[in-house]
């Protein structure tokens, strides 16, 4: 495969701008610019529709290798360094404490001599994040810039997209793997970043995609919960991104090496609003921070990055969700509170979300934390829609893995990292899109409904455990064994927690069905009474 450098970029550059001096009058048009060796118009143009079944197959595990140069692979570990600190260090409440370090003849990506990590080397702890709670429910991760962009070629069935961008992604899953000393990080693609620079690639695609983000799956044993949580929430109404495994390889010039298995999954801004809404042109936003809890008087535009018509700067849309969320109507004149709310908001959408998100049990999205969600304004409708991301902290009973007393919580145990009661009842005002709905008589006993077709449905434990038998026998041989994980590229403590992982699951489900069961019979008991 071929490694551009930024010498052809260059060379590109100037040859371009002598035919625009010696052509004033014509700039040079797409057709002139060759595209790269191997293009094909349908796996690598921008008019060909989303090829799912290409990109995310269901009932098999995709490969892809990624050949960087030293030099950029390079950078991006020397990026990181600066972002985060030193590899295999990991921070803690903002300190930095060693946890032992690769041999020194052992190059970066290469796994140690044996094919065991060196003395003093350890994994994070499944499911614990460094730093301390801050405002609105953020962890302190201590740094908010995102990771340098790199061009790469990506190699997917015999064929390559040249001058790929990559670059690493995440927070806590970022930072704690990084600090563990472990290569699966996860990471982003977008096939036309550097078109500036190759203008060969304008408008490059992948089968469709513009951008793919790949999950290590991190403080997942099972390596499912990224992919299963989405599916669910598709199958249940919600709309939610499609996602496929990929077994990733990595060439920085020692030849491909095997970074491990990961989840990959469509970019709400680029495909999800494109094949799962009516009209893509409305505001996306990917909120996170203060403002993303929606309480009282905490709007901020940092708080909602617009992903869509940035330009535009214009947030009247989430202005008028706030103004109408907390009018006064709401305890003086509740239908036209309602009224006011759904003329603004998909009330229906995110009821059934927030159902299904309870159910399965979600702890690292809005509730307990103040991000992992996307809205979307939908110019068809006019009301802004609920879209859930990133869900590697979901299908488990507490933030320790899914290793919890199993208790059911219609009681509830609340609070950061542990059950939220299905009835909701101890979430605060901190959160008045969960805590005012709740509070409303007729959205609560929707919700309720919403819970009685999960269990019924999207999550009924018969279908669930056929689908996680099925997913783990599919992606065992990419994980565990000889074609398996291995140690430097791995989030596993051993090959043993992905096989008792899988039962976790299954218990968890049985668990979730009986717990709702019993939250419906005890509102219906309470309702009879009132």
């Amino acid at each position: 495969m071929r490694t551009h450098t930024a010498a052809p970029a260059l060379l590109m550059g100037i040859i371009v701008s002598l035919s625009l001096i010696a052509s004033p009058v014509r700039a040079q048009s797409h057709e002139e610019i060759a595209r790269p060796a191997g293009w094909d118009e349908y796996s690598h143009g921008n008019s060909t529709d989303p090829d799912y079944a290409v990109v995310f197959p269901q009932d098999e595990v995709n490969s892809i290798t990624i050949t960087i140069s030293p030099e950029n692979w390079q950078a991006m570990l020397d990026n990181m360094t600066e972002l985060y600190g030193e590899f295999g260090t990991r921070r803690d409440g903002g300190g930095r404490q060693p946890m032992g370090e690769w041999p020194a003849d052992v190059a970066p990506g290469q796994i140690a001599p044996g094919g065991q990590p060196p003395e003093g080397f350890a994994p994070p702890a499944m499911g614990k994040r460094p730093g301390g709670m801050g405002a609105g429910g953020m962890m302190g991760m201590g740094n908010t810039e995102n990771p340098i962009w790199v061009p790469v070629d990506i190699t997917f069935e015999g064929q390559t997209w040249t001058s790929v961008g990559i670059r690493f992604k995440g927070n806590s899953s970022l930072m704690s793997t990084w600090g563990s000393g472990t290569y699966k990080l996860p990471f982003k693609l977008d096939f036309d970043e550097f078109e500036d620079d190759y203008p060969e690639i304008e408008n490059q695609r992948f089968y469709g995609f513009k951008q793919l983000s790949f999950s290590s799956n991190w403080s997942d044993s099972s390596l499912l919960r990224e992919k299963v949580t989405a599916d669910i929430f598709r199958e249940a109404g919600v709309p939610a991104a499609q996602t496929a495994f990929y077994a990733v390889y990595v060439d920085y010039g020692e030849g491909p090496l095997y970074f491990g298995l990961y989840t990959a999954a469509e970019v709400v801004d680029d495909t999800v609003i494109h094949t799962q809404f009516a009209d893509d042109s409305g505001n996306v936003y990917k909120p996170e921070g203060t403002g993303a809890t929606f309480a009282a008087g905490t709007f901020n535009e940092e708080s909602f990055d617009k992903e869509t018509n940035a330009k535009a700067n214009d947030y009247s849309d989430i202005l008028a969700l706030f103004d109408a969320l907390h009018a006064t109507t709401r305890t003086t004149d509740p239908e036209a509170w309602r009224s006011g709310l759904e003329a603004v908001f998909d009330v229906d959408g995110f009821l059934r979300w927030l159902a299904v998100n309870s159910v399965v049990q979600n702890w690292d999205t809005y509730g307990q934390m103040a991000h992992n969600y996307y809205l979307y304004t939908d110019p068809t409708t006019g009301l802004i829609t609920w879209i859930p991301w990133d869900n590697n902290m979901a299908l488990m009973d507490d933030r320790g893995g899914g290793d919890g007393d199993g208790a059911d919580d219609i009681g509830g145990r609340d609070g950061f990292g542990r059950e939220l009661a299905l009835g909701l009842d101890s979430v605060s005002s901190d959160w008045p899109l969960i805590r005012y709905l709740m509070d409303d008589p007729l959205y609560h006993a929707l919700y309720d409904r919403y819970v009685e077709e999960t269990i019924n449905g999207a999550f009924e434990p018969a279908r669930m455990t056929a689908i996680y038998q099925a997913l783990h026998d599919l992606i065992a041989p990419y994980v565990v064994g000889e074609g398996g994980e291995q140690p430097g590229y791995t989030n596993l403590s051993s090959a043993d927690a992905f096989e008792s992982a899988l039962a976790t699951l299954i218990t968890h489900v049985n668990e979730r069905y009986t717990a709702a069961q019993q939250y419906l019979e005890s509102r219906a008991t309470a309702q009879h009474m009132w």
